[in-house]
């Protein structure tokens, strides 16, 4: 029984803070994941621990190129502590309005869906922490605010339970 009720607990807490992406159906502009992710682009961005504390800043380059349905999305991170990382996305567009992406340090598939201006990934990636990896779970949301511009709310969990929060916003250079 016990069980059964820290079981229904989770589910229930985890279950009333999601977003619904329907709700951003008529919002405008559309995002175009294919047209706003292809060519050189910039982020600024902020982690935050699972209080809303800032752990770290960051920049990254990103160069994006599609064809036809496939695209590679490349990511150049810098961090205010100087560590430098590098991410490859290949991403396939499977229907209209749903994605799918694969990187080095995702684990399986990372599934997206968009409607209006907004895009929600869900996926698994791999962080490593003063030399072990976790496996943490990302609530991925990105708003197109205009063309040229994108804002990224990104939720870490861990086991169903919030770790950290990543905020981030993008701007075509190009």
């Amino acid at each position: 029984m016990r069980v059964w009720l820290t079981t229904s607990l989770v589910f229930l807490l985890t279950a009333c803070g999601s977003a619904n992406l329907e709700q951003h159906q008529d919002t405008l502009p559309e995002l175009c994941l294919e047209r706003f992710f292809d060519g050189k682009l910039k982020a600024y961005g902020i982690v935050l621990d699972r209080s809303g504390n800032l752990l770290r800043r960051f920049e990254a380059d990103l160069i994006g190129q599609w064809q036809g349905k496939q695209g590679v999305l490349k990511e150049w991170f810098e961090f205010d502590d100087g560590e430098k990382t590098t991410r490859i996305w290949h991403l396939s567009q499977i229907t209209d309005n749903q994605f799918e992406g694969r990187a080095e340090d995702v684990i399986g598939v990372a599934e997206g869906k968009s409607t209006g201006s907004t895009l929600y990934w869900k996926y698994q990636l791999q962080v490593p922490v003063e030399g072990k990896i976790y496996h943490i779970t990302l609530d991925d949301w990105m708003f197109l605010i205009d063309e040229k511009r994108l804002f990224n709310k990104t939720e870490m969990t861990k086991f169903g339970f919030k770790v950290g929060e990543i905020i981030l916003y993008i701007e075509k250079v190009n």
